[in-house]
């Protein structure tokens, strides 16, 4: 792809509320933090589901899916995703790239990724960590900045498996939405390109060939 023509990355959940500007999001105030807890933690969701069933196709209207076979160890991919000297490496989608990162990977556990244009603008994002099964799972939200604070517009709420497969790993991504219009206008945003060119470069850090869908 010819970076010159990769203007808005349709990367990770916090960022994108900065750019909500140019789309619309019409939400009743004060209803998304208790949806976040409610809605997405419920068994057949993302809370409690085994990741021996997790699909690979869209289960909703509001939901985007993600997935790759890497042929590297699932561990090297969750510490890829976990450990900030790494994040930092492979997060964003090239040009962009990502200046800082901290996490307290743990259920309730915030997180700051600081993601930065090729022109020099750093947008630090802040989320927090609902679900966390070392090397298998990872479930994450943008509903809220810490434990007891809420964000100013949540946006979605990221599942992320690692499964053996054949001595490689199954990498599945889900995103799970508010309503469709947002799953929507995050699809047209460049969530498939974008989440695919990082999966592009998180292969590449773990030292694997580019993966198969």
């Amino acid at each position: 792809m010819d970076n010159g023509e990769w203007q808005e990355p349709g990367i990770y959940i916090w960022f994108l509320r900065f750019l909500s500007k140019r789309i619309r999001l019409d939400r009743r105030a004060g209803e998304m933090p208790e949806k976040a807890l409610v809605q997405f933690g419920q068994k057949e969701n993302c809370m409690t589901a085994s990741s021996k069933n997790t699909p690979t196709m869209p289960a909703s209207d509001r939901e985007l899916v993600l997935t790759r076979l890497i042929a590297a160890p699932r561990e090297k991919l969750f510490q890829a995703w976990t450990r900030p000297e790494l994040v930092v490496k492979w997060f964003a989608p090239r040009p962009w790239s990502t200046s800082r990162a901290e996490m307290d990977v743990r259920p309730g556990g915030s997180s700051l990724v600081v993601m930065r244009s090729p022109e020099g603008q750093e947008f630090p994002n802040r989320g927090i960590y609902l679900e966390v099964v070392e090397n298998e799972r990872l479930v994450f939200t943008d509903a809220y900045i810490d434990a007891c604070t809420p964000s100013e517009k949540p946006f979605m709420t990221a599942v992320l498996t690692f499964e053996d497969e054949g001595g490689k790993t199954r990498y599945t991504a889900r995103v799970l939405h508010w309503t469709a219009a947002d799953r929507e206008a995050h699809e047209k945003m460049g969530f498939h390109t974008g989440w695919g060119q990082c999966a592009d470069q998180l292969a590449e850090l773990v030292g694997a060939p580019r993966p198969l869908p």
